[in-house]
């Protein structure tokens, strides 16, 4: 595969010794070191290139711009969305679930109208609805787990009713690694009529992700677990779905025109991006996707799984020691990935 100590060699911070001891960071669930790469690219356009984006027709803007919009190409192609105008640049996972939270209960939804979650999801996926729910009456479900920390797939369809409108869901959980069957039960819901969100933040630094061929509706993830800066995420969402939505916030980038009487906004996908964006994060977030891409995929895939194979063998020899999710790697429905879920 590759040579893990010459991918050492990409991240400075791991040149450091912690307790006498070279670093080992274990906590990616949690946010990822950088490569010198991804650093040098966005100091390179502080010092070169920085300037606002979309507001001006100096060469510096123009370029500026370029970087920005190369960077939501670069993402577009990464998930395999179908137009770079379902590319939304936000904040991270947590701003693109409120902004769909936000935006969906207010115009697709009435109260007593119910939004599916499941017990494994990361407050980020549980907070914004019960936040709706306080504001606009919906109801808040969530799916159960079983004991070895996979989804009651039996059980899902029940879950399902007429007041459903929409499933959110995690991709794979932040606390148990379990690998959740997106695709599945995207054709599971869209087969009633509810659109799906998937929180792709675990899942989009370990594994390839298309968003054609899971059918989601929407998909987050954020830049600074898959090796970029922090403050920069995405928000994946289908045409149809996203000229339905109103605008999250208002101001800057996202108008048209501005008068006292009226105000239009912005074509996809800048209706969705008020203010002056990130466009330094969002060359770091690029920089980061060739950097992932040029270690490979399925290589960073089958590394994690040895390094989770390893660690759930010699948990085992522990007495007394449980472990919480699955632990068969070779499950087609329920794998798991390495995080944080060894107690």
């Amino acid at each position: 595969m590759y040579d893990i100590n010459k991918v050492r060699e990409d991240f400075p911070i791991l040149s450091r010794e912690v307790y006498g001891r070279p670093l080992v960071y274990l906590d990616n669930a949690a946010t990822t070191q950088k490569p010198l790469c991804v650093l040098d690219a966005m100091r390179e356009e502080y010092l070169n290139v920085n300037a606002n984006v979309h507001r001006g027709v100096h060469y510096l803007s123009q370029q500026a711009t370029d970087l920005h919009e190369a960077a939501r190409e670069k993402v577009k192609t990464f998930i395999n969305a179908r137009k770079t105008e379902e590319i939304i640049f936000t904040r991270g996972t947590t701003e693109a679930i409120n902004l769909v939270a936000a935006t969906f209960c207010e115009s697709q939804m009435k109260a007593g109208d119910e939004v599916v979650v499941t017990e494994m999801e990361h407050h980020s996926n549980i907070v914004p609805w019960q936040l709706q729910a306080e504001r606009k009456g919906i109801v808040v479900r969530h799916l159960p787990i079983s004991d070895e920390g996979t989804l009651c797939c039996d059980t899902i369809a029940t879950y399902l009713t007429e007041r459903t409108r929409l499933l959110s869901i995690a991709h794979v959980s932040n606390v148990l690694g379990t690998v959740n069957p997106v695709k599945e039960l995207v054709h599971m819901a869209h087969e009633r009529g509810i659109p799906v969100l998937v929180d792709g933040a675990q899942s989009a630094p370990h594994m390839k992700i298309d968003v054609q061929d899971i059918g989601c509706d929407f998909l987050a993830f954020s830049g600074h677990k898959m090796y970029g800066p922090t403050g920069i995420g995405v928000l994946y969402g289908k045409e149809e779905w996203l000229e339905k939505l109103p605008p999250y916030q208002g101001g800057g980038e996202m108008i048209d025109r501005v008068s006292w009487e009226k105000t239009t906004f912005e074509r996809l996908p800048f209706k969705f991006e008020a203010g002056t964006p990130d466009y330094v994060a969002t060359h770091g977030l690029a920089t980061a996707i060739d950097y992932m891409l040029s270690l490979g995929l399925d290589n960073i895939e089958a590394h994690e799984k040895e390094l989770t194979q390893y660690a759930l063998d010699q948990l085992s020899t522990i007495d007394g020691m449980r472990i919480f999710g699955p632990t068969n790697l070779q499950t087609s429905n329920h794998p798991v990935m390495p995080s944080s879920r060894f107690w």
